[in-house]
């Protein structure tokens, strides 16, 4: 049996305390993971792709020194499975926090089954302490200047004051 790899895909607008979760539970099942982030524009995402990806590339520091597992990061602009093809992986991991997220993801797990029958995917359920934290509440918490600190690292806390900050500026200057 070869190596096992594994594409954990998302947006990460920005990268939560709940997707390392996912990451670090996912080195458990796999040997290479593949965080893969998509360059969606349709999500409006408040980062552009190359901030998300260096975020991301920051908080692994972390996680790396817990795991023996390889873990890459790249964007993506095409079909999912297609990427999960050229990267020659055979898994999708994806993260669920609530019940409201199954429908959507198994859709979702359902059309890449039929799309690519070799790529299986695996649901990773949220950790109690992260179930309720997605990257859209943290990032309208800190819009309204609420405390994040919980839900995000220093690091990625300093990108989201730098981001409103300037978006703040430029919408006084107009």
């Amino acid at each position: 049996m070869g190596e096992r790899i594994g594409v954990y895909p998302g947006t990460f607008d920005p990268i939560t305390s709940g997707h390392l979760d996912i990451i670090t539970r996912a080195t458990k099942v796999v040997d290479c993971l593949i965080i893969a982030v998509a360059d969606n524009d349709e999500k409006a995402p408040l980062f552009p792709l190359s901030e998300r990806v260096a975020m991301i590339l920051g908080e692994l520091d972390t996680v790396q020194s817990f795991t023996s597992t390889r873990i890459d990061v790249r964007s993506f602009t095409m079909l999912l499975v297609d990427f999960v093809r050229l990267c020659g992986a055979s898994l999708i991991v994806r993260g669920l926090r609530a019940v409201s997220d199954f429908e959507y993801e198994f859709q979702m797990a359902a059309m890449n089954a039929r799309l690519a029958p070799t790529i299986e995917t695996v649901f990773l359920t949220a950790s109690e302490r992260c179930q309720f934290i997605s990257s859209r509440f943290v990032k309208e918490i800190a819009r309204l200047g609420g405390d994040i600190s919980s839900f995000v690292s220093p690091r990625v806390r300093g990108y989201l004051d730098d981001k409103l900050r300037s978006e703040r500026s430029s919408l006084t200057v107009r």
